[in-house]
């Protein structure tokens, strides 16, 4: 049964990561919380084990939907390359930095984050989004310089690693904001996702097993058969998203995207101070 739940989890989160390029984040985080609190896990790790496995699968998510996004052109490489490696840096020390927050703690301060994206994002499809004829030097030109980046990179790194998703609630909004077409902004997102999940998978593993974390089938903060049957079903159903995410117009894009972020973000606020 259990890994039945995680299969589904895992064609959810899967569909999500090609659709958002969030990688499924902002859905395994919240549901994992559920079915965790169900199987009668300790409190005090339960959010930590969600973010942990959630980065984990991630890894999975965001190969299939990159490569689904590439072959459509929409993933700019030297953005990528650019945010890639302050991204990696700042997960792993963003896992270290979660590992001593409480887990009520981190359910407030998911909530409010998500709350405070969706919020950006509603503000932001009010306003005019380069059309899908914008070419990828204009987009380039547009955004700052590669050491701005780089620190921007950090910053979505340490953030993505506290909330437990593959960076797309920032890395999305930070390139739209310079002018990056949606389409491209969600598959240079899917791509940045890759070293986030990475190297916040090894964080969680590497704080979570200095705290000697007493679950079953976990190594650190990851759930090994929870990652497991996520990542099967999700591999296949990221591709399904990122192919709906070519065909919404931007615009739908980002109220579809907003609206996500706003019913998790309510919950997880209802979670934490009920």
């Amino acid at each position: 049964m259990e890994l039945i739940i995680f299969l589904v989890i895992g064609a959810l989160a899967g569909f999500a990561a090609g659709l958002f390029g969030v990688g499924g984040g902002t859905i395994i985080v919240p549901l994992l919380f559920i079915v965790f609190t169900q199987m009668g896990y300790s409190p005090d790790n339960i959010m930590h084990l969600a973010l942990g496995t959630s980065l984990a699968t991630i890894i999975v998510t965001s190969i299939s939907s990159l490569m689904a996004h590439n072959k459509k052109g929409a993933v700019m490489w030297p953005v990528f390359k650019n945010l890639a490696p302050g991204l990696a840096i700042g997960c792993f020390l963003g896992a270290g930095i979660a590992g001593q927050i409480s887990g009520l703690y981190l359910q407030l301060i998911v909530g409010v984050f998500l709350l405070w994206v969706a919020f950006k994002m509603f503000r932001g499809g009010k306003k005019k989004i380069a059309s899908s004829a914008s070419s990828i030097s204009n987009a380039h030109a547009a955004l700052p310089s590669k050491p701005k980046q780089l620190a921007a990179g950090g910053v979505i790194g340490i953030a993505s690693a506290i909330f437990g998703i593959g960076g797309g609630s920032l890395t999305v909004p930070y390139l739209t904001r310079y002018g990056v077409v949606m389409q491209k902004a969600v598959g240079t997102s899917a791509a940045c996702g890759l070293p986030i999940a990475i190297a916040g998978a090894l964080g969680f593993m590497f704080f979570g097993m200095k705290q000697q974390v007493d679950v079953p089938n976990t190594i650190g903060f990851v759930h090994v058969y929870a990652f497991l049957g996520i990542s099967i079903m999700s591999f296949f159903t990221a591709k399904i998203g990122a192919k709906v995410a070519h065909i919404l117009s931007p615009q739908l894009l980002k109220k579809c995207f907003a609206v996500l972020l706003t019913i998790v973000g309510f919950y997880f606020l209802y979670k934490g101070l009920v």
